[in-house]
């Protein structure tokens, strides 16, 4: 199968969540026997920061201009069994026309960040990677988030026709268990990229903790923390990491905290990347609660839960061979379950069964 992908960004992991992930898929796309074409806008912030230059068996086409790049990428929709157009993708608009004009391949829409679509439609705002007509013309909408409500909305709000859960993801081979590093110390950490709709979850789980236990060191990893984020002597940064120290991070750490986008816990069934990361490294877990965390990792057997500041300060009374057992489940369960290779195969099913359907229903017209 040709597979064509038009996303934001899987050059450079600065700032964003994207990069990691669509890493992860193709290279096991690539593994699995299928061609992959990642098509992404050559930007500035991404270009300085760039960590990935190549993709491996596949290829990374990077332009500068939708004009420049148009020709070359109709011409790998025509040949393309399957075409994907992801949210936040620069030219999304331009590439699904082109998608939708050229009718042979299989046309796909993946929201990677659906609480942010849907509560922007909510909001009567424009979404700027969804064209005016929405995605009644797409033959498969894949989601980040899962849920039925979720999937009615995109029915309602969009016209979405056939639409599934592709959940977030890790590659063992880049996110495994490494030794501690004394730079990265801590006894609380988290990693992530500063985002205002975090902001209370964090403040109130991490900061808090930290304020209440000067004699711990807590550790943020992660870009654009404004010079007004409320850091306390306890509280070390370390501005962006690539994929590559993540697993020195996790390691050097008692406990490591995810915190979920607002919109994101609001609307359940929500994952992160960094949550299946961390874990995959063996990282004990402490995670902000949402509808569907269970179906994930078992709470109180493969992760803990924080409501508040007290959660965290008892997680981090745990003794610690309490913390390595519950990590080792949770490393035990993402690697059956939240590997890319997983989900690699997913998407073939997923695309495969679109692709099935839609000529079955062909046949019918016919």
């Amino acid at each position: 199968m040709k597979i064509v992908i038009f996303g934001l960004t899987i050059s450079s992991s600065w700032g964003n969540g994207h990069a990691t992930l669509w890493r992860g898929l193709c290279k096991n796309l690539i593994a699995l026997g299928h061609q992959v074409a990642f098509f992404e806008r050559d930007v500035p912030y991404y270009a300085d920061a760039r960590d990935f230059s190549e993709l491996p068996g596949g290829r990374l086409e990077l332009y500068r201009s939708w004009e420049d790049v148009s020709s070359t990428a109709r011409i790998d929709i025509i040949e393309a069994d399957a075409a994907i157009v992801t949210s936040y993708c620069p030219d999304a608009r331009h590439a699904s026309r082109l998608i939708l004009d050229c009718s042979a391949a299989l046309r796909v829409f993946y929201d990677l960040d659906t609480p942010i679509t849907l509560a922007k439609l909510r909001a009567g705002e424009t979404v700027p990677y969804i064209g005016p007509d929405g995605l009644a013309d797409f033959d498969l909408v894949l989601s980040f988030t899962g849920g039925e409500s979720v999937f009615q909305e995109f029915r309602r709000l969009l016209g979405a026709g056939r639409i599934e859960a592709l959940y977030g993801h890790v590659d063992p081979d880049v996110h495994r268990p490494a030794p501690p590093q004394p730079h990265y110390r801590a006894d609380l950490s988290y990693l992530g990229t500063y985002s205002q709709d975090r902001q209370q979850a964090l403040e109130s789980l991490f900061v808090a903790s930290a304020h209440a236990r000067r004699d711990l060191r807590f550790l943020i990893g992660g870009a654009q923390y404004p010079q007004d984020f409320p850091w306390s002597p306890n509280i070390y940064f370390v501005r962006h990491l690539p994929p590559s120290e993540h697993a020195a991070f996790f390691a050097s750490s008692r406990l490591t905290l995810n915190v979920t986008r607002q919109a994101m816990a609001q609307m359940g069934w929500c994952p992160s990347g960094r949550l299946f990361e961390a874990a995959a490294c063996g990282a004990p877990l402490v995670s902000d609660p949402w509808d569907g965390i269970g179906d994930f990792f078992e709470p109180g057997a493969e992760m803990l839960l924080a409501r508040d500041r007290q959660d965290v300060l008892a997680a981090l009374e745990r003794d610690d061979g309490e913390l390595r057992r519950m990590a080792r489940r949770a490393r035990e369960r993402t690697l059956e379950q939240h590997s890319s290779g997983k989900r690699a195969r997913e998407l073939v099913r997923l695309l495969e069964s679109a692709s099935s359907r839609g000529a079955q229903s062909a046949l019918q017209e016919v």
